[in-house]
């Protein structure tokens, strides 16, 4: 019998939520909508904020049910990202080597180019593994 493998972190969760209210951890758990709410109120004047303290392990439950498992981690992705995401570590990790250098080179393509990451990254992986997984199958 396989366990599933985890593919977010409570733990993480609450460090993206410390380290600012601009919505990183609403990203991370597969939330963009509200994230990006969160980023230009900063984190709903910051009331938002402080409730998610609370709802942490909702949203992680639910990023657990959502997103399909494999051999990128999620939480490195999302930590390269958040931290380092203007240089385009998060895309060499990922093996998107071409991309990970417009990014270095362009700080992260302007911004924009990591906002879209921020909205995507979670599908990305999910996309990513569940390719992978159907191409183990076929062989």
């Amino acid at each position: 019998m396989s366990r599933r493998r985890d593919t977010h972190s409570l733990l993480i969760g609450y460090v993206l939520w410390i380290v600012g209210f601009m919505g990183i951890h609403r990203f991370y758990f597969g939330r963009p909508v509200s994230g990006t709410v969160y980023f230009f109120t900063f984190g709903l004047l910051g009331i938002g904020w402080l409730i998610d303290l609370f709802l942490m392990p909702y949203l992680e439950e639910r990023a657990e049910r959502r997103y399909v498992p494999g051999d990128k981690d999620y939480s490195v992705t999302w930590l390269l990202c958040a931290f380092l995401g203007l240089f385009g570590v998060h895309r060499f990790y990922q093996g998107k080597v071409f991309t990970g250098f417009v990014y270095l080179l362009t700080g992260g393509f302007f911004v924009v180019g990591w906002l879209f990451d921020l909205w995507t990254l979670n599908e990305q992986l999910s996309n990513r593994h569940a390719r992978l997984r159907a191409e183990y199958a076929y062989l």
